[in-house]
């Protein structure tokens, strides 16, 4: 397609610039991450453009659980995180296993709130978005971005194509520096020849809303035994208590009440589906099948269909920045490797983001600005990478779920045990002045040499990178 024709048939979006950009940060998605990296950099006086290619609101598969490293998120972001704000407390973990029940409170930390929180994603990321806007951010939802605009002479992001509206009017949007927060799809990333890493773990999340008497409790609920009784052993009509007709899968289930006459219901699993089969839906309503009847988990009292989602685990998306691109929260595989955490991450990360692009913002074009935003991946390292290489090994620990049986039926009797594999699951610990399981986690940490940000290796491509990206004048170029 030539120059011409291109700029005949897709048009740019000036907003009030004259046509020559559309913002100074262009941000793509509207999800916990690109609302907060939007509402840091509009509170700081920047012109934020955030494209979201649904309108609020809208709904998102999560057990609607935050820990809380995830509350300190919302607070520094200014969010009112009071129970009169209509936010769901909790106290701490339920955990249960080899027949045993644990129930262990959230640390008591100076890093740290002593709370957890519980609110649908349907209202929690409107209210981001909506807190964006507040801060001066303009938001135009159904807005689907399509991949990043390369400037062909210095291979440097300066946009983003997309699609606009119901009618899905072809649009280009400029700006010097773009933030992808579009999630685990993550077409930005992948428009310019981003794929993600398969050395390095992909989980799946599926969960379902059902009315239940489970909908008031002040612990979030974790099942660590995982049992699936349907496939084999009703499809070859075995009697049903033939303990090698079950399979105990590589993940875990949750039980998550919502305070409002309903629980969300879930299942996290890493992804293998050789080993386990591709089913996932399935393995829900099998394990839903196997928890006490009077919890009321059937079809009869399902609120809607069972919805699934990919968890991008332990930076398998690299580079997160390149070129003016920044790559935040499951657009850059930062979901926790551990506990398959991902809200709080996203909006910890898209603030390491929007502090980059603030101080590149304060110095000149050239080198210096580059160097200040080569600071976020240097940040993101220094915050996460150690312990998300530790994370990497205990996904690939989980894929022999026998070992974790084992692990919960000797370790859940034993609470000093149960609670520092709490501090260290949930990345919850003082890094300085803490007590001895905090100074023993940080010494972990320290010991960890730190996951590299650097591309796969030569002759190990990531999965799904694409050869091609748009240039600005609309021709083809090699990534």
């Amino acid at each position: 397609m030539s120059a011409h024709h291109h700029e005949r048939t897709r048009r740019t979006v000036g907003g009030d610039r004259g046509g020559q950009a559309s913002a100074d940060v262009i941000v793509v998605g509207a999800g916990p991450a690109g609302s907060t990296a939007a509402t840091y950099l509009a509170r700081a006086g920047l012109d934020v453009l955030v494209l979201e290619k649904s309108a609020f609101p809208r709904e998102k598969v999560c057990g609607d659980g935050l820990t809380p490293r995830a509350v300190k998120q919302l607070i520094d972001l200014g969010i009112d995180t009071r129970e009169e704000a209509g936010w769901l407390h909790n106290k701490g973990l339920r955990v249960l296993g080899g027949g045993l029940s644990v129930e262990l409170p959230w640390p008591e930390l100076t890093s740290f709130p002593p709370y957890g929180l519980v609110r649908p994603r349907r209202d929690f990321d409107q209210m981001l978005a909506d807190h964006a806007r507040a801060a001066g951010a303009r938001v135009e939802e159904q807005t689907a971005v399509s991949g990043a605009l390369t400037d062909e002479r210095t291979g440097r992001v300066v946009g983003v194509e997309a699609r606009r509206g119901p009618e899905r009017e072809a649009v280009t949007y400029r700006a010097p520096l773009v933030v992808a927060a579009d999630g685990v799809g993550a077409r930005t990333a992948l428009s310019r020849g981003i794929g993600k890493r398969d050395d390095r773990p992909l989980g799946v999340a599926v969960r379902r809303y059902y009315t239940s008497p489970r909908s008031d409790d002040d612990f979030l609920e974790t099942h660590l035994e995982l049992w699936d009784r349907s496939g084999e052993t009703k499809r070859s009509g075995a009697r049903p208590d033939r303990a090698d007709q079950d399979r105990l899968l590589p993940g875990y289930g949750w039980v998550f009440g919502m305070g409002d006459g309903t629980a969300n219901v879930g299942l996290g699993i890493l992804d293998q589906s050789n080993a386990t089969g591709s089913n996932y839906r399935a393995m829900l309503r099998a394990w839903c099948d196997s928890l006490p009847a009077e919890w009321g988990f059937t079809e009869e009292n399902a609120v809607n269909e069972i919805g699934g989602a990919a968890l991008p685990m332990g930076f398998n998306r690299t580079p997160v920045y390149a070129d003016g691109l920044l790559l935040v929260g499951d657009a850059g595989g930062m979901v926790n490797s551990f506990n398959g955490e991902g809200i709080a991450y996203a909006m910890q990360s898209a603030a390491l983001a929007a502090e980059a692009v603030l101080q590149a913002r304060a110095r000149s074009e050239g080198p210096a600005r580059e160097r200040a935003l080569e600071g976020y991946p240097a940040a993101v390292r220094a915050e996460l990478a150690s312990y998300y290489r530790l994370g990497n090994r205990f996904a690939h620990a989980l894929r022999h779920p026998w070992l974790v049986q084992y692990t919960a039926r000797h370790g859940l009797p034993r609470q000093a045990l149960m609670r520092f594999l709490l501090k260290l699951l949930a990345n919850l610990h003082d890094r300085r002045d803490g007590d001895v399981s905090d100074r023993l986690l940080e010494l972990l940490l320290r010991l960890t040499p730190q996951l590299p940000d650097a591309p796969p290796s030569v002759g190990r491509p990531a999965r799904h990178a694409r050869p091609t990206t748009r240039s600005a004048s609309g021709r083809d170029r090699a990534a």
